[in-house]
């Protein structure tokens, strides 16, 4: 159960990879009042301008590919001796700028993060803080619901950040009005401040700057196997 790994590993109360997302409560919560949240379920939230956002659970092809993309980088960065570590699942949380005083937390499908910066995170929430460096590399797994939220919202956030990679994979087939969705995956590459987009189907080879030496088809992210 996810509320066990919470434990575990430094959770704080948000995983991203849900179906849907609910916003939940009339009071607006400011960052240090969202990471002490508790309601005595096992409700998952995240944290959008000073709202409490319950998150549902995700389907398995969701978490196929979190795991499947978390393994792929971990073996390109044993490979490639980089100091970084890749982490999945909600395990590290990114904290956005404000917005008209408003706090903001994303918590990203998987992060590529510096591995001293993971350790130092030992005896303290894992939530990568604004005057940190940030990740090189994020990927969230678009899920029924959270189309917008994943392509236009953080993809603002995360360019804000200076987050030098950021891959969305949209594997499902219809959304939630029922309307046929493209499967794909797209790849933003901050270059001058601005991220440039590319974006692959099919058997095409996904071009991932970050590990440019991982050849994966996007069909090989969506169905997540090789």
């Amino acid at each position: 159960m996810i509320k066990s790994k919470m434990v575990e590993t430094r959770f704080f109360p948000s995983l991203k990879g849900a179906i849907a997302m609910t916003a939940t409560l009339s009071k607006l919560f400011t960052f240090e009042e969202w990471l002490a949240y508790e309601d005595g379920t096992d409700a998952l939230y995240e944290l959008d301008r000073g709202v409490l956002v319950e998150m549902g659970q995700a389907r398995g092809r969701h978490g196929d590919i979190m795991e499947f993309l978390n393994d792929q980088f971990k073996a390109e960065i044993a490979k490639t001796n980089l100091p970084w570590i890749s982490k999945m699942g909600g395990q590290v949380a990114v904290r956005v700028p404000q917005v008209g005083r408003r706090d903001t937390s994303r918590v990203p499908d998987v992060v590529v993060m510096g591995t001293e910066q993971w350790v130092e995170m030992a005896e303290r929430e894992a939530v990568i803080e604004l005057d940190e460096p940030p990740p090189p590399l994020v990927v969230e797994v678009v899920s029924t619901g959270t189309e917008i939220t994943d392509h236009r919202k953080k993809r603002a956030e995360y360019n804000i950040l200076g987050i030098g990679c950021y891959i969305l994979v949209d594997w499902v087939k219809v959304n939630q009005n029922k309307k046929p969705m493209e499967q794909r995956v797209t790849v933003l590459t901050l270059r001058d401040g601005l991220y440039d987009e590319a974006v692959y189907r099919g058997d095409e080879i996904v071009n991932i700057p970050t590990f440019p030496n991982l050849k994966l088809t996007a069909n090989q992210i969506i169905q997540a196997k090789l």
